[in-house]
């Protein structure tokens, strides 16, 4: 008689998030001060207006703007305004930062969107390899968001976990 295997890791009812994709898949503009500075270093008000009349405008429309100055320079904080005055009206949004830290606000965003009824009384395993590098901060944001409701919350793979938190037994 064959041996009948049985996949414990399936009846387990053990739900997996893949942090991975929770990340923005639309495309990231860069918005940079730098290109604005006289002689790389300051930022003239009469120019920077100038020059933000001249800015061919289409190339932001509907997209996600990150914001930054890839310089070490002083910007005044008219020139943010400026700036989102600006594309506000046509990109998709705008936010401060260079690409990758915008990567990971975005990333911070759609976590806090998860619907967290779904994992209610549930055993939650938060996957912890990929394609991508997840950083640290959406690590704290699940683990934030679920702990008030989940049976239990592990980090890895559901063959091989890391506990991380599970509910006291009343």
């Amino acid at each position: 008689m064959p041996e009948l295997f049985t996949n414990k890791v399936a009846e387990s009812g053990i739900i997996t998030i893949d942090l991975e994709n929770y990340f923005s898949k639309e495309e990231i503009m860069v918005f940079d001060l730098k290109d604005f500075l006289f002689m790389g270093l300051i930022l003239k008000e009469k120019d920077f207006r100038q020059s933000l009349k001249e800015i061919d405008t289409d190339k932001f429309k509907n997209k996600i703007v990150a914001v930054t100055c890839s310089a070490e320079a002083i910007i005044p904080m008219w020139a943010y305004m400026l700036v989102a005055s600006l594309l506000q009206p046509i990109s998709k949004e705008i936010i401060l930062g260079n690409e990758k830290e915008v990567e990971k606000k975005l990333l911070l965003k759609n976590i806090n969107t998860i619907h967290t009824e779904e994992y209610l009384d549930k055993r939650v395993v938060i996957k912890g390899c990929g394609e991508k590098s997840i950083p640290e901060e959406a690590y704290l944001e699940i683990t934030k968001l679920l702990r008030p409701i989940a049976k239990s919350i592990m980090y890895g793979e559901p063959c091989s976990t890391v506990p991380v938190y599970k509910q006291a037994k009343n």
